[in-house]
């Protein structure tokens, strides 16, 4: 199927979540600067949400990423501590996160950030845009082979 676009429905990922390394190349830019670009990411897939990112934190530009006070917990992959984004001066508060120890299962994620699509200019995964996922809860990137409907717009929450 050379060239041919594989569609996913977020309905047929699993729940637990499920880790997959991404053969893609990974692209974030902001204000004109390129913050990571990598070949070396994994993904999250859970049911009901667009797949989240989870790029090495050694890829990152160096300073984009300041760690901030404060954490939160996932079921699934254990406590998460955040990191605003600097880009030259602008601060993006909370743009970003890891789990330093994840829970078992999760150990792929070590090591690795994710980001908000939606509070940078641009997000690529090979050659699509991303669209960030609705809301402010979740950080699932959509590219044009992902289908929803996808949790995270208003009255979304609990489903």
């Amino acid at each position: 199927m050379t060239g041919e676009t594989v569609t996913e429905s977020v309905w047929d990922y699993p729940r637990p979540p499920r880790v997959e390394p991404v053969s893609s190349h990974i692209e974030v830019a902001h204000a004109g600067a390129t913050l990571v670009s990598t070949n070396a990411s994994v993904r999250v897939l859970e049911t009901s949400h667009p797949p989240t990112y989870y790029l090495p934190m050694s890829d990152f530009t160096e300073g984009v990423l300041v760690p901030v006070d404060g954490n939160t917990f996932c079921e699934f992959k254990g406590v998460a501590s955040y990191f605003d984004l600097v880009v030259g001066d602008q601060r993006i508060e909370r743009a970003a996160w890891t789990y330093e120890n994840p829970s078992p299962g999760f150990e792929s994620l070590t090591g690795r950030v994710a980001l908000y699509a939606s509070r940078v200019d641009e997000c690529r995964v090979g050659d699509d845009d991303v669209i960030p996922q609705e809301g402010d809860f979740y950080g699932g990137w959509i590219t044009r082979n992902i289908e929803g409907p996808f949790k995270g717009a208003p009255g979304t929450r609990g489903w």
